[in-house]
């Protein structure tokens, strides 16, 4: 009978062990997702007793997950739309919003492209098909290849409306799942262009971006994105059902935080301002 209420005793604290430590589950954004699983191995080390689990997918499987129970956190490149907060409400979930870190959607080109500037305007024909050759932009005479992303990404929707003004993509442009692989396709095409991220670029060149046809070209920087200077820039989301509390108030304010914050700068993120970074805290 001792026996057996002591093994009864060991399951029960093994029991709330298992309970005090809730998995965190946070899924969405392609181009969050480094960031995300970054700064839940940093948080799990300082916190040996939390268990986050990080995946990607885009903002679009990100924000479905979060309006129908299926993820603690959302990550997110892009605003909800109109009809997805309706139906959040329709659904009795309350979208929490709040900004993490900002990053600038470059324009990739190829390393042997002599192409280094591009206005925005000039993109807009590129990726709506009324421009297809590169000579048309300074380039060589060759036909120009367009990679994107798949419209269930928030930088496909941020960069149509911003660069595209909210026209369609050119039916020849070749939709990827991640912009890593849009940065392996152009690092291979000699002819190609993509978008994306600025943290994911490597074995690329960015186009610097000019805002109209006499204004600075801006190339794509921690310093350009902070500042504003460059024209493709944008905050960067995490989506709540409701304001956080608990752990997941303690995770958010921990990545908002001077630690939290310098892990988004090492790996090429942009870290908010400390003043934004606080201003978004949890009190």
């Amino acid at each position: 009978m001792k026996k057996t209420i002591l093994t009864l005793l060991a399951l029960t604290l093994c029991a709330g062990f298992v309970i005090s430590g809730q998995t965190v589950t946070i899924k969405g954004s392609d181009t969050l997702v480094r960031l995300g699983q970054r700064w839940a191995e940093e948080y799990m080390k300082a916190n040996p007793e939390a268990v986050i689990q990080v995946s990607g997918g885009g903002s679009g499987t990100g924000i479905a997950a979060l309006l129908n129970g299926a993820t603690d956190i959302c990550e997110a490149s892009r605003d909800m739309k109109e009809k997805e907060y309706k139906l959040a409400e329709k659904k009795g979930i309350t979208p929490y919003r709040v900004s993490v870190a900002l990053d600038g959607i470059a324009v990739f080109l190829n390393d042997k492209n002599p192409v280094t500037e591009l206005s925005l305007s000039q993109l807009k024909g590129i990726y709506t098909g009324a421009i297809t050759n590169w000579k048309e932009v300074g380039g060589p005479d060759n036909m120009i290849i367009l990679y994107g992303r798949e419209n269930n990404s928030g930088t496909y929707a941020f960069f149509k409306k911003r660069v595209l003004d909210g026209e369609d993509y050119d039916d020849k442009t070749q939709t990827l799942p991640g912009t890593a692989a849009v940065v392996n396709a152009v690092a291979k095409d000699e002819l190609g262009i993509g978008y994306g991220g600025i943290a994911w670029a490597t074995d690329v060149k960015f186009a610097a971006v000019k805002d109209g046809d006499t204004a600075d070209a801006v190339i794509p920087s921690i310093e350009s994105v902070s500042n504003g200077s460059y024209p493709i820039s944008r905050d960067l989301y995490w989506f709540f059902n409701g304001k956080p509390e608990g752990e997941l108030k303690k995770l958010l304010n921990w990545c908002l935080s001077e630690e939290g914050q310098k892990v988004s700068a090492s790996i090429d993120y942009v870290p908010l301002s400390k003043e934004k970074a606080m201003e978004n805290m949890i009190k």
